[in-house]
């Protein structure tokens, strides 16, 4: 590395306020830990309704993880290049221009993180009760309160936040663990509840679009990138082993799945995961996988805090957001005002129950911003930014990136023709961001003047 660049990665991570605490290991457990929620134990019955066989279900689970890893394998250049909280938010800004970054952090606010904390903690309420045996008639209030202790965790700093998530992810792999192990020692696949059929490639690629819901998340470790030890190795290994580690357990999964119920019988399955749980132990292995959902979403909920609320601390910093979120905790080092006000937001949406609507709303805004921030590589090897380069580069390097951004066009033009409405309702939203960014701008030029 030149000693341009690291004059440049020391301005924009020592000025940031933020301790570099964590490892490795700490960093491949957030990776981990955002892309695995309830999607691995239910999406794959989705997937089998599209599929017209075993072996084209494990084809669609694979491809889906190389087309991850080839995003994450991008996103850890650009993480070592600018180790810096923010993520792609930081990237957007360099590459092209604040305003880009704005509507990219806009969508996370609005929709994407907030609306995913929302729900996602619902989801635990949900699993949990089940777990115990309980019927939550109402599970907003406990959502509230899931929302409310996980910010109080951060709020004592990176390490307290990544701690908990270290365990919540052990434990969520050992529940996939069991439930891998059970489903392949029982064995012997049942008589199938329908026959199988033959299915048109472009079928097959409709069952790709789940798999890749359930492989995202990879993303929100490049947003803790400024308390990464040594980002430059650091982040990018623990992309790689992290991804590597959730596709290896999502392909173990749909195999237990398979073994137990069958292709057909997993399409015919509402709940593959209490299934199988359910023809080992009965009623009780049900409840026991409904705690390893429960502690996959917790971990969930945990991991989008922490990333979202140094996103949003950032930009208040270029003071397009709240001023006083800018700042951080003097004792813990936490972004603990943008916190307060991610968590009081998705506080209000799991309230309301509005979370499910604007989630519907926000793929193509969200699909939208990855492709943007990958495309940001580019300009980063363009001409003088070659100075910048960091320790790490994505192989095969323009065909990776551009394979991922083909994929992003494919994802978008498929939801836009499957739910013109909810597209047309994101994009709404995302303009809805350019007065927005408008607003702050005018603001923060008034508060100078003065």
């Amino acid at each position: 590395m030149t000693e341009q660049a690291r004059i440049e990665i020391h301005s924009s991570t020592s000025s940031s306020g933020y301790l570099r605490r964590l490892g490795v290991w700490d960093a491949s457990m957030i990776v981990v830990g955002g892309v695995i929620g309830s999607g691995i134990f239910r999406v794959p019955a989705t997937v089998a309704r599209q599929t017209g066989s075993a072996s084209e279900q494990m084809l669609a689970w694979a491809i889906g993880g190389v087309i991850a890893l080839i995003g994450a394998l991008s996103y850890a250049e650009l993480g070592a290049r600018r180790p810096s909280a923010g993520g792609g938010y930081v990237y957007l800004r360099e590459a092209f221009g604040l305003i880009v970054a704005f509507v990219y952090g806009w969508n996370l606010l609005i929709v994407n993180h907030s609306g995913s904390i929302a729900a996602v903690s619902t989801v635990f309420v949900e699993y949990l009760g089940a777990a115990l045996g309980i019927k939550v008639s109402n599970p907003a209030p406990w959502a509230v309160g899931t929302i409310v202790f996980l910010a109080g965790v951060n709020w004592f700093g990176i390490r307290a936040g990544a701690w908990t998530q270290n365990l919540l992810t052990v434990l969520k792999l050992l529940a996939l663990a069991v439930l891998i192990a059970v489903g392949l020692s029982l064995g012997g696949a049942p008589a199938p509840a329908a026959p199988a059929r033959p299915v048109a490639p472009f079928v097959f690629l409709g069952a790709l679009m789940p798999v890749l819901f359930s492989y995202g998340g990879w993303y929100y470790v490049n947003d803790i990138a400024g308390e990464i030890r040594n980002p430059q190795r650091n982040l990018p290994r623990s992309l790689v082993l992290g991804m590597l580690l959730v596709a290896t357990f999502y392909l173990l999964a749909n195999a237990a799945y398979l073994s137990v119920l069958g292709h057909a019988g997993l399409a015919a399955s509402q709940a593959p995961a209490a299934d199988v749980m359910r023809q080992a132990f009965g009623e009780p292995g049900a409840r026991l996988i409904a705690l390893g959902v429960a502690i996959s979403t917790l971990g969930f909920v945990n991991i989008s805090l922490i990333g979202a609320a140094r996103v949003f601390q950032v930009m208040a910093a270029d003071g397009v957001f709240f001023r006083s979120a800018a700042a951080l905790h003097p004792r813990w080092r936490s972004p603990n005002v943008a916190l307060l006000m991610l968590a009081g937001w998705a506080c209000v949406l799991a309230l309301t129950g509005t979370f499910d609507q604007l989630l519907n709303y926000s793929t193509v805004g969200d699909w939208l911003g990855i492709a943007a921030v990958i495309a940001t590589l580019f300009w980063y090897r363009r001409g003088s930014n070659v100075e910048t380069l960091a320790s790490f580069r994505t192989p095969l390097y323009p065909w990776l990136p551009i394979f991922f951004l083909l994929v992003v066009v494919w994802v978008v033009g498929a939801t836009v023709w499957q739910n013109p409405h909810d597209a047309g309702m994101g994009v709404l939203i995302t303009l809805a961001g350019i007065p927005v960014y408008a607003y702050w701008t005018r603001t923060q030029r008034t508060r100078d003047d003065h």
